[in-house]
């Protein structure tokens, strides 16, 4: 595997794990809401205030994620000169 395969796979268990940490921290704040504690008010303000932060960085990573596969699959249909959609699709399930 070279470096940019497992720069890849990294990034991608990145965004999954990022997701998972949202997920679990939305599912955190619905099943806190109900306690109105200033402690726990506090700690709630400050994990919402991440979570919008995670989520924006979320979306970054995989609007880059989606830029590489499409100049990936640009970059494959220019080197086997594929012209046609067809063409592309059959490639790739050979």
């Amino acid at each position: 595997m070279d470096n940019a395969e497992h720069g890849t796979r990294s990034q991608e268990r990145l965004i999954a794990d990022l997701r998972q940490v949202i997920e679990n921290a939305e599912d955190l704040l619905r099943t806190t809401d109900k306690y109105t504690s200033t402690l726990y008010q506090g700690a709630r303000a400050k994990l919402e205030v991440a979570l919008v932060a995670a989520t924006a960085e979320l979306a970054h990573f995989e609007d880059e994620q989606l830029a590489r596969m499409m100049e990936a699959t640009l970059a494959a249909n220019a080197a086997c000169c594929d012209q046609t959609g067809e063409a592309r699709i059959l490639r790739a399930f050979q």
